[in-house]
């Protein structure tokens, strides 16, 4: 099992998972897991694999496929954002190393939340992301200047969430 970081009460983060790791995770109380892998990254799961664990185990599991190149981009933000928006609590979130989870929660929450109360959260939590200010900055003028945050009218259901 990964060790897991505990960003908030409701929202953590942990490097890639195996199939066995799912009943533990359930067991800790998560009740949601989001993936951002894209398929055959590292020596991780494929999506499917990881659904049937996480069905086998009672949580839900959503799969947000994105490379390091796409965590700020508005499919990945915007559907990350649906998730946690919506999703039934505590989530785990994760990648090949945790940190990709980490930027896109990030991201989501600057187009809700000021980058500075997110930055502090994540050092609260051992995470020095300060290299991300600019970006997360932009993410949130990004909000201001669309509109506001947009979740996507299909949710997350269009990148693969299964239940």
């Amino acid at each position: 099992m990964p060790k897991i970081s505990k960003v908030t009460s409701d929202f953590s983060v942990a490097s890639a998972l195996s199939a066995e790791d799912f009943k533990q995770l359930a067991s800790l109380g998560l009740k949601t897991v989001i993936s951002f892998l894209p398929e055959r990254e590292a020596a991780s799961l494929s999506a499917d694999q990881a659904r049937r664990a996480a069905t086998d185990a009672g949580l839900h599991y959503v799969n947000i496929p994105s490379s390091k190149h796409e965590v700020f981009t508005d499919t990945v933000v915007l559907a990350a954002a649906a998730v946690l928006t919506s999703a039934e609590g505590p989530v785990l979130a994760h990648c090949v190393s945790g940190q990709r989870a980490l930027i896109i929660w990030a991201a989501a929450q600057a187009r809700q939340r000021p980058v500075s109360a997110i930055l502090q959260q994540l050092r609260s939590a051992g995470f020095d992301f300060e290299f991300l200010r600019d970006d997360l900055e932009a993410q949130a003028d990004r909000a201001t200047w669309s509109g506001g945050l947009k979740l996507p009218a299909a949710g997350f259901q269009t990148l693969s969430a299964q239940t």
